[in-house]
């Protein structure tokens, strides 16, 4: 019998084993990206000292686009690079999350990217 595959484990799976590799510190950052149904959340995490540096979601007052879209990942992306700035952060490690680069995922890199971020 075949089983059917449980897509947030598969999810989970990919994101450890990235973790394995990849951990942010002072001096460079993990940006974090989480995309639910309804919102897209980013962190900047230095994973050493275990602090959130910056963060910004859709659910954010300055943020027009309330959905868990394209347009919305744009905006939050800009806004991450924006707060990350303020706080002399330019260069990051890009943590996908476990997510396919493409889409929504995408979108929010390029747009950190377009704010100055360095990843």
């Amino acid at each position: 019998m075949v089983k059917k595959t449980d897509r947030k484990m598969e999810r989970t799976r990919r994101h450890i084993r990235v973790r394995r590799k990849i951990s942010g510190t002072a001096e460079r950052p993990r940006l974090c990206a989480y995309r639910s149904n309804s919102n897209i959340y980013v962190q900047v995490i230095d994973d050493v000292a275990g602090k959130t540096l910056a963060q910004a979601s859709t659910l954010d007052k300055e943020i027009k686009t309330k959905h868990s879209n394209k347009a919305a990942a744009k905006e939050v992306g800009a806004l991450i690079a924006k707060r990350a700035m303020e706080k002399n952060i330019k260069s990051v490690v890009f943590d996908r999350g476990g997510y396919i680069y493409h889409g929504v995922v995408k979108e929010l890199a390029e747009a950190a990217r377009e704010g100055g971020l360095e990843f």
